[in-house]
């Protein structure tokens, strides 16, 4: 894609934003290594459009890879104030067919399909004076946005941002984020690391969040709206360790940086009422789902193991062709309305009218 065609705007004002839900092909423009696991890759619309999003949000992408269509959701990394482009960064997790095949795949030029921006984790939901913001691992990538995002508008906010990293070499963003530091008097960056890195030693702050880290590190943390985004377990350590101090968690926010791990425990299929057959046709499964239960809670509680994310209807990952039947379906945008005239639904959030076959 040439300079001319994102900067069209230049010479036309009436430039439209691009919505997912009529056009929704986006052209890769270009791959950047953050560290030796972690890419950047950057999407442009294929017809000049501008992105409008909130920082913090995901979107959701129809990766083609094999024979299969894979839906995933990823946090845009990319800040709303530059809107030609918008990036995701990745991760490349061990077994992760879709983490590996981008890695290995995606280049400039490549087309793939996606819908959003979709989510409520964003700092312009709750403007604050002061923001903490609590990252670990390719978690910093909502993080990333919101900062950006604060940084070229020249946000009045003060903003403390601690990332925590395994070693120093797997810190992402660190020399940008150091830059935006050094350029920005109301925006503090604090990497933490657990080890040292091969060749790099770490003279900063080590181990997990603490009491005493926090009270060092950001000892106003308790004035400020607190975002939180990474590993469940990190997530979980963080929410417990202010729960201990006694933090007002009305002024605490999280977000999981990586909707693909999301283990959604089964809910449990409720008694009484109509209950109908759930036939999946390539897997040979059949269960047996309530009028009152998704059909995704039904196959869980049968031990089956169904892609699925953020388990509310918005984002997309358990999108499954339904051959036959009907259902009652309430979803959040996760579905574009030609893919539900297709025959498409969302697991997550469709309850069975009748008996039904899913091709799964």
């Amino acid at each position: 894609m040439r300079a001319e065609h994102i900067f069209k705007n230049d010479i036309d004002p009436a430039l439209s934003f691009w919505d997912g839900a009529d056009d929704n092909a986006l052209v890769c423009l270009g791959v950047r290594e953050e560290t030796h696991d972690v890419k950047t890759f950057i999407f442009g619309p294929k017809r000049p459009a501008l992105f409008h999003f909130q920082p913090g949000q995901f979107i959701t992408f129809d990766f083609v890879i094999g024979d299969a269509v894979v839906n995933r959701c990823y946090t845009i990394a990319s800040s709303p104030t530059r809107p030609h482009v918008i990036s995701i960064t990745v991760k490349r997790v061990p077994g992760g067919p879709v983490s590996n095949w981008l890695h290995d795949n995606m280049s400039p030029g490549q087309e793939v399909n996606a819908t959003g921006a979709l989510g409520s984790f964003s700092y312009t939901r709750n403007p604050a004076e002061k923001y903490l913001l609590l990252s670990g691992g390719s978690g910093i990538t909502p993080m990333m946005s919101m900062a950006r995002a604060q940084y070229d508008l020249a946000g009045e906010s003060d903003i403390v941002f601690m990332h925590h990293a395994r070693t120093p070499a797997d810190i992402i963003f660190r020399r940008e984020l150091e830059l935006m530091e050094v350029n920005s008097r109301n925006f503090k960056f604090i990497p933490v690391c657990e080890a040292d890195a091969k060749f790099h030693s770490w003279g900063g702050l080590r181990g997990r969040i603490s009491a005493g880290m926090l009270n060092v590190a950001v000892a106003d943390y308790a004035e400020r709206e607190v975002f939180v985004c990474g590993p469940p377990p990190y997530m979980r350590a963080v929410k417990a360790l202010l729960e201990q101090l006694d933090f007002n968690m009305a002024q605490y926010h999280e977000e999981s940086f990586d909707f693909a791990a999301l283990e959604q425990e089964a809910a449990p299929v409720l008694a009484g009422g109509d209950s109908f057959e759930v036939m999946f046709a390539k897997s040979h499964r059949a269960v047996a789902c309530s009028a009152q239960t998704t059909v995704l809670d039904a196959a869980r509680a049968e031990g089956m193991r169904l892609p699925s994310s953020c388990a509310k209807g918005l984002c997309g990952t358990c999108k499954s062709r339904l051959l036959s039947g009907k259902v009652e379906m309430s979803h959040q945008g996760g579905i574009r309305q030609r893919e539900i005239d297709q025959g498409m639904i969302l697991l997550c959030c469709s309850k069975p009218l009748s008996d039904l076959v899913i091709e799964r």
